[in-house]
């Protein structure tokens, strides 16, 4: 790792970035977060999750959010607790697994489900709610399905520290048949509250510690990005962002089978 302004710089490069990604397709930004500080500041992989998953607990999408709602999109406020009910739930156990078994069979599964989720994402056709109104509010009788999307993204982000958004908002799209904005700023809004709080326990307490320079870079840039990316996602239609949301799933799944080589 450089000098202090050198890491201070890039950080906030990098935080930039994630956040402008977390802002077009509402997710946790760790997919771009933790490739660049490993390039860029020499971070091993446990510490560049540690510090996203660290940068994660500051409410850095608020501006993002806040930027939804004013464009009229809907937020399922009993989606998002039951959401986050499950992913504080299965961060802690992902993390737990993470610091104790081999990265390169996870990197392997997770990339082919990037690849199957891509597939039926890019392909799904859009409804009629999509096309005009705020989005649909979803099923009381919907909570379980709430909490296992919840689940399945707090595995996925304690596992490899990308957010949960990545595999929460396809999900969200597909089985509660929300519209791609409202599907987003639902994933967004998650992330306000402390979640990956579990997860970070465990990095801090497991020897890998938490690198606090690259941590405050990567939160200032990332709330300046979020807000950029909201701005441009709010401007695209549901199926163009979608699919766009898609290709974004492929290329990840591509850049973890190529860290594996």
């Amino acid at each position: 790792m450089g000098g202090t302004g050198f890491t201070a710089a890039a950080s906030l490069v990098a935080g930039g970035c994630g956040g402008f990604l977390s802002g077009l397709f509402g997710i946790g930004g760790g997919i771009v977060l933790i490739p660049m500080l490993a390039l860029a500041l020499r971070l091993n992989q446990h510490q560049a999750q540690g510090v996203t998953l660290a940068a994660m607990l500051l409410p850095n999408g608020l501006p993002a959010v806040l930027h939804f709602r004013s464009q009229g999109i809907r937020i399922p406020w009993s989606l998002v607790a039951q959401l986050t009910l499950g992913f504080i739930v299965a961060v802690w156990a992902g993390a737990r697994i993470a610091c104790v078994i081999p990265e390169t069979p996870l990197r392997w599964s997770f990339a082919c489900l990037l690849v199957g989720m891509a597939f039926r994402t890019y392909l799904q056709k859009p409804r009629p709610a999509e096309l005009r109104g705020p989005g649909p509010v979803p099923e009381a009788g919907a909570w379980p399905w709430g909490v296992a999307i919840g689940m399945a993204g707090g595995l996925a982000s304690g596992l490899l520290g990308i957010g949960g958004g990545l595999i929460m908002v396809p999900l969200m799209a597909w089985r509660l048949k929300l519209t791609q904005h409202q599907a987003q700023a639902a994933s967004l809004t998650v992330m306000l509250a402390p979640i990956g709080l579990p997860g970070v326990w465990v990095y801090a307490h497991s020897g890998v510690g938490i690198l606090w320079v690259p941590l405050a870079g990567v939160a200032a840039g990332f709330m300046a990005g979020a807000y950029a990316g909201a701005r441009v996602a709010s401007a695209l239609k549901g199926p163009r962002l979608r699919q766009g949301f898609a290709v974004l799933m492929g290329v990840m799944a591509i850049l973890l089978v190529l860290q594996n080589i």
